[in-house]
């Protein structure tokens, strides 16, 4: 299995609550570099946070790839969530791309490779993690590239 995992471009500083804040002009390029990566993988699934510039992410990354299912929107990708709470959540489909936030994503990269949150990836807005393994699980993961805009 491949898993990608997208954190959201640069998104305002300020809205009315942090789940409205919506990507900035350089938010939208700095993924449209990033989804470059992800052209000609053979992506099944692309699941993401509920969050507004979350959303917009993964709405250019399926527009970037032509992809045509919808974007599967789900509760337990927002910032605060715990790595162990995605992993319960997450069905086995291969080469999956998730779209969510720090400090979700380097804690969730980090509890794939080491097993535990205690290691977690730096990731920049826009950043796209590879993983590979043969099924998602904490510790048995292993961080194939790490793609800043």
């Amino acid at each position: 299995m491949k898993l990608w995992i997208l954190r959201h471009g640069q998104a305002q500083a300020h809205a009315r609550t942090d789940a409205e804040r919506n990507l900035t002009e350089h938010g939208r390029a700095e993924v449209l570099r990033s989804a470059a990566h992800l052209i000609g993988q053979p992506l099944s699934a692309i699941i993401a946070s509920p969050y507004a510039r979350a959303q917009q992410t993964a709405q250019l990354v399926r527009e970037v790839l032509g992809f045509e299912p919808q974007i599967r929107t789900v509760p337990w990708l927002t910032p605060e969530d715990s790595p162990a709470q995605v992993l319960e959540k997450l069905d086995t489909d291969d080469n999956v791309l998730l779209v969510s936030h720090q400090p979700l994503v380097g804690n969730l990269i980090g509890f794939l490779q080491h097993g535990h949150p205690h290691q977690p990836q730096p990731m920049h807005t826009a950043s796209l993690a590879l993983l590979e393994g043969d099924f998602p699980l904490a510790g048995l993961m292993s961080l194939v590239s790490v793609e800043n805009p």
